[in-house]
């Protein structure tokens, strides 16, 4: 690639902000303030720290291993491409139809509010199953105007969060956001852990350290700049949030709490903004992450580790992209917000857990501080730990949910491995 057409800093922390604020935050508020209450900024605090720790090793990988695999090339390096990269590669997929799920659960529920149909479950899933379909069209169709669309959408849901936290935080009731109003510590520690997802598209970046100028100086830049910028973001939107709305509004309109919030200073025309902001922010976050599923499902056809369909072409798209849709249409559908939010927190943290280890193991190779790869590992698996452990106790039914995705990924993976292995043995008989 020309040194001209290399993308900067500032693309590649554009790139970061737009993947962590897609659906995430106007999906999984309501879900935090349940889990938090008046601790709800502590809960986007708790997920953010460990995101930080992580982006240590996604720093140090990026810049020794530059690939538009991204993540799927950090598993590969560390761990061999045997079982345990094909198992991990399929989660991070699944974790991207999860993520899908979740966008088009909340476009489903902000939709239905816009319509007047607030709470109808048909409506929600028709408009979460059309959304779905129409951008995997769009990418099939492989438009051009994809990429400066998703630019124009990620300023305007930024403008549109800014001005919210601006005028919310004149109306604050700081009463609401007192310790007295947190929840217990693992409670508040369980609803940063669920809402972990909320963070992960950060590891976008690493798709682009093959086309960015100075990757030693750009890739920490835009890593650390877009996490510590999201963070604080969140953190404000949900101090609004909770500070003009009592939790009882809060529970009441749970999927669609952020236009709700907006009420108090902003009035009904506030509402509406709100509401069309998660409709475009949630809509270009359904389109990237179509866009970057399908990549994903494509490289890891191209190592062996999937069915030859995740690599065919379908007009300008990947035959993949339709497999992903389907399957987010599926999830979107038959689960409930918290079963959707759990497993994919799930799946991001396994995912990072292991990334932080593929780290310790290269440290060498990396140059980077085995300790802080270590302590993210820790971090990571320590937090997978307690969100089990509480949902366990608390909530079994959204863990099951989650069991069974994981339960699938494993053993889709272990035959599909089991089965190629049989036919490249049989293949080299052959020969």
């Amino acid at each position: 690639m020309r040194e001209k057409d290399k993308i900067g800093a500032f693309e590649a922390f554009s790139i970061g902000v737009g993947g962590m604020v897609g659906g995430g935050i106007f999906a999984v508020l309501g879900l935090t303030i349940m889990l938090s209450h008046g601790g709800a900024p502590i809960a986007f605090a708790v997920a953010g720290f460990i995101a930080l720790v992580t982006v240590y090793s996604y720093v140090k990988l990026s810049v020794r291993y530059p690939s538009e695999g991204g993540t799927i090339k950090f598993i590969v390096e560390g761990f061999g491409n045997g079982i345990f990269a094909i198992l991990l590669n399929n989660l991070l997929l699944i974790s991207y139809v999860i993520m899908l799920s979740l966008y088009a659960y909340a476009f489903g529920s902000y939709g239905a509010v816009l319509l007047g149909a607030n709470n109808v479950e048909w409506v929600q899933n028709v408009l979460a199953a059309g959304v779905i379909t129409f951008f995997a069209i769009i990418n099939l169709m492989g438009s051009s105007t994809t990429g400066k669309t998703e630019d124009v959408m990620v300023l305007i849901k930024l403008i549109i969060l800014i001005i919210f936290i601006g005028a919310g935080f004149v109306t604050i009731d700081t009463a609401r956001l007192e310790p007295a109003t947190w929840t217990s510590t693992t409670s508040l520690l369980t609803g940063g852990l669920i809402i972990f997802l909320a963070y992960e598209g950060f590891e976008l970046i690493a798709n682009t350290a093959q086309d960015i100028k100075e990757p030693k100086k750009n890739l920490p830049r835009a890593y650390y700049g877009a996490v510590l910028f999201v963070i604080v973001l969140y953190m404000a939107v949900a101090a609004v949030a909770v500070g003009n709305l009592s939790l009882s509004e809060a529970e009441q309109a749970k999927d669609y709490v952020l236009a709700v919030a907006a009420k108090p200073f902003f009035g009904q025309a506030g509402f509406m903004i709100i509401a069309v902001a998660a409709l475009l922010s949630t809509a270009s976050a359904i389109n990237a992450t179509l866009y970057g599923g399908g990549r994903v499902g494509y490289l890891i056809a191209k190592l062996g580790d999937l069915p030859n369909s995740f690599e065919k072409r379908v007009k300008n798209g990947y035959e993949g992209v339709i497999i992903i849709a389907l399957l987010s249409i599926i999830f979107a559908i038959s689960f409930d917000l918290e079963n959707i939010s759990v497993a994919g927190s799930l799946g991001f943290l396994i995912i990072f857990s292991l990334v932080n280890l593929a780290h310790f193991k290269l440290c060498k190779e990396t140059g980077g501080n085995r300790f802080i790869a270590g302590f993210g590992f820790v971090l990571c698996s320590g937090a997978t730990l307690v969100l089990i452990g509480h949902n366990l106790i608390h909530k079994p039914e959204a863990l099951m949910s989650s069991f069974l995705v994981l339960g699938m990924v494993f053993l889709f993976s272990y035959l599909y491995y089991k089965i190629e292995k049989r036919h490249s043995i049989l293949n080299s008989e052959h020969h």
